[in-house]
């Protein structure tokens, strides 16, 4: 997959590339990317990639020239073009997984109050908000998204390491321990550290419905739970219903 980065602040980008399992995802050929300043795309004397909006209000918004250069330059009109924003649809597992099956993606870093809709208008493929929440930086947004989806592509993580992730199935992950046994008079629970497997993936999938149950109870009603899941979950709730 390669991964192209429109951005007024490449040096916010650059560290999230060489560092950690991205980079190993780069050195080994996975992944590549592209940095564009589209400043240097401005025209004027002063490089000068915002102005204030049509018919008033607070802040500035990012010029379409310059972007829409910058977007010409790396062949945008024949990638899929991300913009994160606040008024997108919400990221799910879901669109992470679809948009890690992609060759090219193309991010477009917003700031101030946004950018010219035309440029959305003319390449954007997908509008999508990291959360309902609002934050400055559209580097550090579009940093999110492509964490969720680059390490989705084949071979950079092991599948074994996504198949019970949060989310994975539906459900959020189990609690993870590892040494010193006993920490701060807190215990490793004894399950984990009898060697039968039945019961870990036992004690697993009751800890990830208790946890789904106690702070996400909206997957359990999206999600269709196999037969096993529905008993054991019909067991923590009777228990919690006598307590």
């Amino acid at each position: 997959m390669n991964i192209d980065v429109i951005t007024l602040f490449p040096e916010i980008v650059q560290g999230f590339f060489t560092n950690s399992i991205m980079k190993r995802a780069v050195d080994s050929g996975k992944i590549s990317y592209n940095l564009i300043d589209f400043r240097n795309f401005a025209t004027d004397k002063h490089h000068k990639c915002d102005d204030s909006p049509y018919g008033g209000g607070a802040g500035m918004v990012l010029k379409p020239k310059p972007l829409c250069d910058a977007l010409e330059s790396v062949g945008a009109k024949e990638k899929r073009v991300i913009f994160a924003s606040p008024s997108g649809k919400k990221l799910t597992q879901s669109l992470s997984e679809e948009l890690s099956k992609e060759d090219n993606l193309v991010f477009i870093c917003g700031h101030y109050e946004g950018i010219d809709q035309r440029v959305i208008d003319l390449y954007v493929d997908d509008e999508i908000s990291i959360g309902d929440y609002v934050i400055s930086s559209g580097e550090v947004s579009s940093l999110v998204i492509i964490d969720s989806v680059y390490r989705l592509v084949d071979g950079v993580i092991s599948s074994e390491s996504l198949e019970e992730e949060s989310f994975s199935d539906g459900l959020l992950e189990y609690p993870q321990y590892t040494r010193p046994e006993i920490y701060e008079d807190m215990r490793v629970p004894s399950v984990l550290l009898n060697g039968n497997h039945k019961d870990i993936k036992d004690w697993r999938l009751e800890k990830r419905l208790r946890k789904t149950l106690s702070n996400r109870p909206d997957l359990l009603e999206e999600k269709s739970l196999d037969l096993k899941s529905q008993k054991t979950l019909q067991k923590i709730r009777n228990t919690a219903k006598r307590t």
